[in-house]
């Protein structure tokens, strides 16, 4: 089987897709150790520089930058076109040489102009202008960054983007959330895989220790993040006699800001920004954490952060919103997105209650290794493949 997965961006750049585009080309090229002899030959074509990465270390075969010409190639010789987001191009020599497009959708660019489905002028969440006709609202909308003759451009793009997208063999979207959003026929759920890492080991305290219970957030300090909610909802908590730590993990554009309302607030002497750090020193930030807090205010579409959180046993609070809230969902607390004070109520939950802190613990983990895991997705994917190429041949 000759799988082709293109992704537009990816390594040696850091983020979600990268990562999942990752897992998914070393399990799927991988795939003869645990298939009774099944090989999957994996090409994967992005327009990413080297920028140094070796790709020849990798157990499958990598192309950067091709032209359209040696896309439209290596298109017509796959078994299986495996496509992160939309891009146009090869949707369109996927269809042109009828072959079997499965099309991952990480984000919303088949039902919105900027992908986000935030409405930039405001910075709310959209209501689906795009979807229901109003074009005059997504040309505003990305005008605000683009300027008109690239927002026009990028509006009448989603039109063949979103005919294409609805005659690929499959559509997957990483949550349920998603699959309604994008609304496409022949959408299969198929969830991320995360690394089983081992939980955090638990902090021994000894009778009498004073070690206050902390709150983390980890993650961009960017508006769509939700920071504010957090600290009002801290606020509110302090005021109500208990006392605790809140450690925010990262870097972003809103920081400055988001200090001087913790100024404003009278939180400085009980929060740490600790900015920016490397990925593999975030566990031992938020090993201690009482609770890791998700407060977002835009539509997630499936945070790997969350997943990788539940993975590890942490007790996670998040905005029931977008794909997040579903993520967490039974294996944590939910709180309406925005909402200060049903945040500040879970928080106090948890401190009020540490046995159900402790089994949401139990729960976090046992939801991350039956959902969440790497295996689970290569298979399924895997599976999929080989059922579409089953089809073609019948």
């Amino acid at each position: 089987m000759k799988v082709l997965i293109y992704a537009h961006d990816w390594a040696p750049s850091i983020g979600g897709i990268e990562t999942v585009t990752m897992v998914l080309a070393l399990g799927l090229a991988n795939w003869k150790a645990t298939d009774d002899g099944e090989t999957i030959e994996v090409t994967l074509v992005t327009q990413t520089a080297a920028n140094g990465m070796d790709d020849l270390a990798l157990p499958f075969r990598v192309v950067r930058q091709s032209s359209q010409r040696g896309l439209a190639k290596l298109v017509r010789s796959a078994d299986i076109i495996h496509i992160a987001n939309p891009a146009f191009m090869p949707l369109f020599w996927g269809w042109l040489f009828r072959r079997s497009v499965v099309l991952e959708h990480d984000g919303y660019q088949s039902v919105c102009p900027n992908g986000l489905l935030i409405y930039e002028p405001n910075r709310s969440v959209c209501p689906g202008h795009f979807m229901a006709g109003r074009y005059g609202k997504c040309v505003r909308c990305t005008s605000v960054s683009l300027g008109w003759a690239k927002s026009t451009r990028g509006l009448l793009l989603t039109f063949p983007r979103r005919w294409l997208a609805r005659r690929v063999a499959r559509n997957i979207a990483p949550t349920n959330h998603v699959g309604r959003r994008v609304a496409l026929p022949r959408t299969q759920i198929m969830y991320h895989g995360v690394p089983n890492l081992a939980p955090p080991c638990p902090v021994n305290r000894t009778e009498g220790d004073q070690t206050l219970p902390c709150f983390a957030y980890v993650g961009r300090l960017v508006m769509e993040k939700g920071v504010p909610v957090l600290l009002l909802a801290s606020k509110k908590l302090s005021q109500k006699g208990y006392s605790f730590l809140l450690r925010i993990v990262g870097d972003g554009s809103e920081r400055a800001e988001l200090e001087r309302m913790t100024d404003q607030l009278g939180l400085r002497g009980q929060t740490e920004f600790v900015g920016a750090v490397p990925l593999d020193a975030v566990a031992g930030l938020i090993a201690e954490a009482t609770a890791v807090v998700m407060p977002s205010v835009w539509e997630d579409v499936a945070p790997l952060a969350a997943s990788e959180l539940l993975m590890q046993g942490h007790l996670v609070i998040a905005s029931d919103i977008g794909g997040l809230g579903e993520i967490v969902d039974g294996a944590g607390l939910k709180f309406p997105a925005g909402d200060s004070d049903a945040l500040e109520s879970c928080m106090r939950q948890v401190l009020d209650n540490p046995r159900m802190a402790s089994e949401l613990r139990l729960k976090a983990r046992q939801r991350g290794i039956e959902v969440f895991s790497e295996k689970r997705m290569v298979e399924e994917h895997a599976l999929l493949y080989r059922t579409l190429i089953e089809t073609q041949t019948v």
